[in-house]
């Protein structure tokens, strides 16, 4: 046998003994390696049933069953799994570089029928479009060499989350409540900053961008980041502010919040970027594309964002909002919000900003190619997709001859 392949299979057990510890019974210890074996052999389908009849072809109903009752039923901690993979593969990943970033991202997992947990008409990512599906949200931890997840969570809707005799027949526990998107992107960033998970700047797309509770609990942290927002977004611009508190008149409780008034309002991103002179804008490249260098044309300001500012005593911060807007385009095309520091350089501000697309593609990419494991009520199976990401094993594939993982039968 191939050295490479022997390590890979010693690499592969240790990872799997690893896991095994935190599952919690003996009796899900091989049905738990059965399944992370499944995720990396070849297969367009990473169901159960065609996974039970590549990693046991002689006994594919026993297997079927097996990892059926593990994935959908077994009471194991997907929280407890994904700690002791981060353990496991952070230090590696860090000997690569130190983690520049935590990306928030979401994974949509196509359904046909309307019994999975949490399925319903939304839009799902992978499918660019509004379908029947599931979405998964997650936190991921990026340097410039690899991204490993470290956070799932189901979205449960609101239709599902309000709907007993749903919540009943497919087991979701009764403390779990309706959680936006944001809301639960911003729990999971607040247990990874608990955990002393190593910081970086926090990407996001507008998804996540636009709620302002989350924007302001990432900086509640400590935490820079770079979101996406909408032209809609509500800013004061360069050199203006929300006017002081009414003076006192004397009677009641004295004044204390930041007012406007018609002639002194906020106005959009949008009309913002409009009202900016041509030399305002710089044409920045950032990296390379597969056919040519990629490019466009970028703005950054100042800004005080305004969104119901008028609730609070003080002026919110200053941030950075960067504005795209291509040649031959009839207005701009995107928007970010970034709390990097006032020295920061444009072509920086562009870097960090298209790196939330582009890092959160690749780790949506890597999760939906180990397959849909999201069945049990609540948490999922989620956590297990996760050795296809970025766990050790993958690093020591043989590029020829005998293979670990082994190849299906006929192949």
């Amino acid at each position: 046998m191939d050295h490479g392949v022997r390590n890979g299979e010693e690499r592969f057990g240790a990872y799997s003994d690893a896991l095994a510890e935190v599952i919690g019974h003996a009796d899900r210890e091989q049905p738990l390696r059965d399944y992370c074996l499944g995720l990396l052999m070849p297969g367009e389908r990473k169901s159960v049933e065609p996974m039970a009849a590549l990693v046991a072809p002689a006994r594919v109903s026993a297997e079927h069953q097996s990892l059926l009752h593990f994935v959908g039923q077994a009471p194991w901690s997907d929280e407890a799994v994904l700690r002791r993979v981060r353990d496991l593969v952070l230090p590696a990943l860090e000997r690569e570089g130190p983690i520049t970033a935590w990306i928030v991202d979401d994974t949509g997992f196509a359904k046909k029928g309307t019994h999975s947990v949490g399925v319903a008409r939304q839009y799902c990512g992978r499918l660019g479009k509004q379908d029947n599906c599931q979405i998964a949200v997650t936190l991921s931890v990026a340097n410039h060499t690899a991204s490993l997840p470290v956070a799932y969570r189901l979205y449960l809707p609101e239709a599902w989350a309000a709907d007993p005799d749903r919540r009943a027949k497919a087991g979701v526990p009764d403390e779990v409540t309706f959680k936006t998107k944001p809301e639960i992107a911003l729990d999971q960033i607040q247990a990874a900053h608990a955990a002393r998970v190593r910081p970086g700047i926090v990407l996001a797309d507008a998804g996540y961008g636009v709620d302002g509770a989350f924007r302001a609990g990432v900086s509640a942290l400590g935490l820079s980041y770079a979101v996406g927002v909408q032209s809609t977004l509500s800013v004061w611009p360069p050199g203006q502010e929300p006017l002081a508190p009414k003076p006192w008149s004397g009677r009641g409780r004295p004044p204390s919040l930041v007012r406007r008034d018609h002639d002194h309002r906020p106005v959009s991103a949008k009309a913002l970027a409009a009202s900016l002179a041509e030399n305002a804008w710089t044409v920045v490249t950032w990296r390379e594309g597969t056919n040519a260098p990629l490019s466009s044309r970028f703005a950054a300001v100042r800004v005080r964002p305004a969104s119901r500012d008028y609730q609070h005593s003080t002026p919110r911060p200053h941030v950075w909002l960067l504005l795209e807007w291509p040649q031959g385009e009839a207005e701009p095309t995107k928007y970010w919000l970034s709390t990097l520091p006032d020295d920061t350089s444009l072509a920086d501000l562009v870097d960090i900003a298209n790196c939330a697309g582009v890092s959160s593609g690749i780790t949506r990419i890597s999760r939906e190619n180990s397959g849909s494991a999201i069945t049990k009520a609540e948490d999922g199976a989620a956590s297990i997709t996760t050795p296809r990401c970025a766990s050790p094993p993958t690093g020591s594939w043989s590029a020829s001859g005998p293979r670990f993982p082994p190849q299906p039968p006929g192949r």
